[in-house]
């Protein structure tokens, strides 16, 4: 359904400005018909990298849900419909190439711009007007695409004069805008925790490695481990088994990926279980890191700002020593593709979320140990989860995708492998029978 704008431009109407860390903004009363004429969905998009490898992000939206738009719609047409909450845009941005608007050679302007003008009769002293010069659509949605799109579907022009709050941070840049709508979505369940690391992450290559936080270096460690090489000397064991939340032509869905006979595991699975190696609180270090001035935001800095941190590669992380942390990682990986998930269908939970969980709670432990002992070799880890090897994953006594089949398989290893001995000894006696049977293949009774 498309629509003839029927607005005058240049328009011009009163905004407020406010000023927060991240930077100063507008706030503007704003009609719908001209914000479906200006504003637009940069929808989240995985682009391949020069590499050929690893993927650059583009945009920080949602696909649109064309059910939802026209609920919102029927919403919309109602006496009592309102929209309190402020739609988010960041002006002043290409729809075709991303690329930042620039006045043309004679000096037309279609930049959105903010005049500023002396009123006495203000507290401040001034007054703000947003300037909209044309209907030219150069507004990225960060937030809020659903609930304007729904005016597309209210089947009521009157509807369209209906304003609407809008925050207006001009010209910001694209990784903020990502890193905004991410901070604004990431306790919401609308949008997908894998979506949510995927936008911390965004184009973590172009900042030095020295300032990522720890969901970036995971973020950055999941990439690489999902990248194909073409050599196929280098490649782990998850290549091209994570499922890129981002809209692309290259990676697999979960569905996809069983048609093919293949296990899929999901990106926020991967870079939980990797970040927990060197955070016992991602959020916490992100935020510690923006407190910090721009130019000073390294890593090494969380020694000081967030002490006491006792996940088992923190100094290695720290120290931006992440050549070991990813060879502990993949040789690690490498040996649980030999142990398990070599032998198991996709089919079995150990090829699950439960179970690629329950491998990560099994490397925090023994990564605390290669890490005192200054061995993270492929040896090393074969020796310690061999003992493991023959536990039959596809037994029906393993088919509980809950947090408690998480439990039951890292406890298993533990068991079997002879890991965490005394913390398995502490366990009560019916908990080790069931860890024993579920080790054996013991039917379950009936």
């Amino acid at each position: 359904m498309t629509m003839t704008s029927i607005n005058s431009y240049p328009l011009s109407v009163p905004a407020i400005s406010v000023t927060q860390p991240l930077g100063t903004f507008f706030v503007a009363s704003i009609p719908a018909r001209v914000l479906l004429d200006t504003a637009y969905s940069d929808k989240l998009r995985a682009v391949k990298a020069a590499d050929g490898k690893s993927y650059e992000l583009e945009g920080s939206q949602r696909e649109l849900i064309i059910p939802r738009l026209k609920e919102i719609g029927d919403y919309i047409k109602s006496d009592e419909s309102t929209f309190p909450n402020s739609i988010i845009l960041a002006p002043n941005f290409s729809m075709e190439s991303g690329e930042p608007i620039e006045d043309d050679e004679i000096g037309k302007s279609l930049r959105w711009n903010i005049n500023e003008i002396e009123d006495p009769n203000l507290p401040s002293g001034r007054a703000y007007f947003l300037t909209i010069p044309s209907p030219e659509a150069i507004a990225p949605i960060i937030d809020g695409q659903h609930r304007l799109f729904g005016f597309k579907y209210c089947g009521n022009p009157k509807r369209l004069d209906t304003e609407l709050v809008c925050s207006i941070f001009l010209d910001l840049p694209k990784p903020y805008q990502a890193f905004l709508f991410a901070t604004i979505n990431s306790n919401q369940k609308s949008v997908s925790k894998s979506q949510t690391y995927e936008l911390f992450g965004y184009n973590v290559e172009k900042e030095p490695p020295e300032f990522w936080s720890p969901d970036k270096l995971a973020v950055y460690f999941a990439r690489k481990l999902n990248g194909k090489d073409e050599n196929q000397q280098d490649e782990s064991p998850l290549t091209e088994r994570i499922i890129v939340s981002a809209a692309n032509d290259f990676s697999q869905s979960r569905s996809e990926g069983a048609r093919d006979g293949k296990w899929m595991v999901s990106m926020a699975t991967v870079v939980e279980g990797i970040a927990r190696l060197f955070s016992q609180n991602q959020k916490r270090d992100r935020i510690a890191l923006l407190q910090l001035p721009k130019d000073s935001r390294y890593r090494s800095e969380l020694k000081r700002v967030a002490p006491g941190d006792k996940s088992p590669l923190r100094e290695l992380f720290i120290n931006s020593n992440d050549l070991l942390i990813y060879t502990a990682l993949k040789n690690y990986l490498l040996v649980v593709n030999d142990l398990f998930w070599s032998k198991n269908t996709m089919d079995s939970y150990i090829c699950k979320t439960v179970g690629v969980q329950a491998l990560f709670d099994v490397l925090l432990v023994l990564a605390k140990e290669g890490f005192e002992t200054k061995k993270f070799s492929i040896y090393f880890f074969h020796s310690k989860l061999s003992g493991a090897s023959a536990i039959n994953f596809q037994h029906e006594r393993f088919k509980n995708a809950s947090g408690s089949g998480r439990l039951l398989i890292k406890n298993c290893i533990f068991r079997a492998s002879g890991i965490e001995k005394e913390k398995m000894e502490d366990l009560d006696a019916k908990k080790l029978q069931e860890i024993d049977e579920a080790i054996t293949g013991k039917p379950l009774p009936t």
